[in-house]
């Protein structure tokens, strides 16, 4: 600890000790009984004062330390009357106590970095004669009251915890759910240790299918949300007893979901999946994100050039090409409705096809060709036709665990044009890119599922088989692509000729660089990856995607 006052814990206790910010009292309240526990409480004197402007440091550390001292006393009603929002923050402060089970607490203020004061809580937390400690960091702010110029605690659920949601409770009891031994296809053990990316995965596999791989719950504290419903548990904070666990499989496979780990731990921001082609079994999700969500599965951003494979099914099924032989005009620029768009350094194509067009990853050639569906009045509709028709995109799936599905909404003007190479409107992220290059392969649209559809009977989203002529002519730009294209380099290693690939980059607004974007297969087994301000698709996120296929 800072140095400061400090406090002697005794038999169930909270304590507010005196630290970094300048406090110079503790605060002492019995969390068993309710009452004192023959220690005396230090306050702030004096009548709390209105005043204007920015909250000054004075104000910071004494709101600060008064909020902290009536929480750790389990008074309600006065650390409530500290915040914006005394109704709520009443509710926390008491769930805490009776909710959470938190018998004991050391609450240690850190210093004040302007209105913001960091904390540390050292609790106990105990429950039918079991005990566990459990020990976070968090923060307040300090606001001024916007009618009574008061100071006050800017109120929300992370106050308490750091990972609690707005809709969020800390409880304490016999587990909803039964934990699962997670394994793979193969019967391997999936763990958070070994596998870290897949923390947040196998949380969400245990809340869904907990109950129906069998064992026994133990005692936990969780988050629970009232968005997911009363009984169902959320992320677990602490274990007070180990329940039994049920065996649960996956479609996962170690060795790829080991490989995918490795790949996303080379850039920050990046995200990772790996699907088998002819059956839609998800073979790896892996993440290195802020935060501990899946954005490989949750994510919603303009997936770039990775959509010209999409865009191509779309030209080929409407007869704008016949195949990737055909002549297609590349040009360094060419306008939609009056609006530019260009090729990366303005390169052209003289004389090219279809094929150089794709490999080469020819914004223009994916416009300019387009144009005549817009005197057919179907220019922004026909992208999102396909997609859905084909590739399942737009359609509701259902993996497992939650996901975002991909999205090709209607557009009109130069956002149109702008989808053909994947920005406007379109949204995607790593799962739905490589569902869209395992289509692909395939021929036909699997929807990417974690656990096998029998364990729930749930809906799986369908579409129509690619027609032939179609889906050969995406491998055969995609396999140019991959051994003389722009993702070449990256797809260089992998030791088989049934490859192929496309690359991505997505400009984003208020982002300096552009995000990496990559497509790929080999044999049965595709990829996708994105990597936030990585750059061109086949600089950053190529060389995961091909670390990853190299695992199959």
């Amino acid at each position: 600890m800072r140095s400061g006052a400090r406090t002697a814990i005794v038999g169930g206790v909270f304590a507010v000790v005196a630290g970094g910010v300048g406090y110079g009292a503790y605060n002492v309240w019995t969390g068993i009984s309710g009452g004192a526990s023959g220690t005396t409480t230090a306050r702030a004197e004096g009548t709390r004062e209105a005043g204007s402007g920015p909250v000054t440091a004075e104000e910071v550390e004494r709101t600060a330390k008064d909020f902290l001292a009536a929480w750790a006393e389990g008074d309600d009603a006065a650390a409530s009357a500290l915040t914006d929002d005394a109704s709520t923050a009443a509710a926390a402060v008491r769930s805490f106590r009776e909710e959470a089970h938190v018998s004991k607490a050391v609450i240690t203020p850190g210093r004040a970095v302007g209105a913001k004061v960091p904390f540390t809580v050292d609790a106990t937390v105990a429950y039918e004669g079991r005990t566990a400690k459990l020990s976070y960091t968090s923060e307040l702010t300090v606001v001024r009251g916007l009618t009574t110029g008061v100071p006050l605690v800017d109120w929300r659920s992370a106050v308490i915890h750091p990972k609690l949601p707005e809709d969020g409770t800390l409880r304490t009891g016999k587990a909803p759910n039964p934990p699962v031994q997670a394994v793979d296809h193969a019967g391997r053990e999936l763990t958070k240790e070994k596998y870290p990316s897949l923390g947040p995965v196998l949380d969400q596999l245990r809340e869904k299918y907990g109950a129906k791989a069998g064992g026994t719950p133990g005692v936990e504290t969780w988050i629970e949300s009232s968005s997911s419903g009363e009984g169902t548990a959320g992320p677990t904070l602490l274990t007070l007893s180990k329940g039994v666990p049920g065996k649960l499989r996956t479609t996962l496979d170690a060795d790829v979901q080991a490989a995918a780990e490795r790949a996303v731990r080379r850039y920050d921001q990046s995200s990772v999946v790996a699907i088998k082609p002819s059956t839609g079994e998800i073979r790896a999700v892996a993440n290195h994100r802020d935060g501990d969500w899946n954005a490989a599965f949750l994510g919603k951003q303009a997936p770039g050039s990775t959509m010209k494979i999409v865009t191509a099914a779309m030209m080929l099924d409407h007869g704008l090409v016949s195949g990737p032989g055909d002549g297609v005009a590349c040009p360094a620029t060419v306008t939609w409705e009056g609006v530019p768009f260009h090729n990366l350094d303005d390169f052209e194509i003289t004389g090219g096809t279809f094929r150089d067009s794709f490999r080469r990853s020819c914004n223009t050639a994916f416009i300019k060709a387009v144009k005549p569906l817009n005197d057919k009045g179907v220019a922004g509709t026909a992208l999102g036709d396909t997609a859905r028709t084909y590739f399942g995109i737009g359609e509701v799936w259902n993996t497992g665990i939650p996901s975002v599905d991909g999205s090709v909404p209607e557009s009109t003007g130069a956002e149109t044009a702008a989808s053909y190479i994947g920005q406007g409107k379109v949204t995607m992220n790593a799962l739905n890119v490589a569902s869209i290059a395992a289509t692909a392969k395939n021929g036909s649209f699997k929807q990417p599922v974690i656990v096998e559809r029998a364990l729930d009977d749930r809906r799986l989203a369908t579409a129509r088989p690619l027609p032939a002529s179609v889906a050969g002519a995406l491998r055969d730009m995609m396999h140019a692509t991959a051994t003389g294209g722009t993702a070449q380099q990256a797809m260089s290693g992998l030791g088989t000729n049934d490859k192929g690939a496309k690359t991505g980059s997505a400009e984003v607004d208020h982002q300096g660089t552009s995000n990496s974007w990559f497509a790929g297969y080999a044999d049965d087994l595709a990829a996708a990856a994105v990597v936030q301000s990585g750059g061109h698709g086949g600089d950053a996120a190529g060389p995961l995607v091909a670390s990853v296929l190299k695992a199959r």
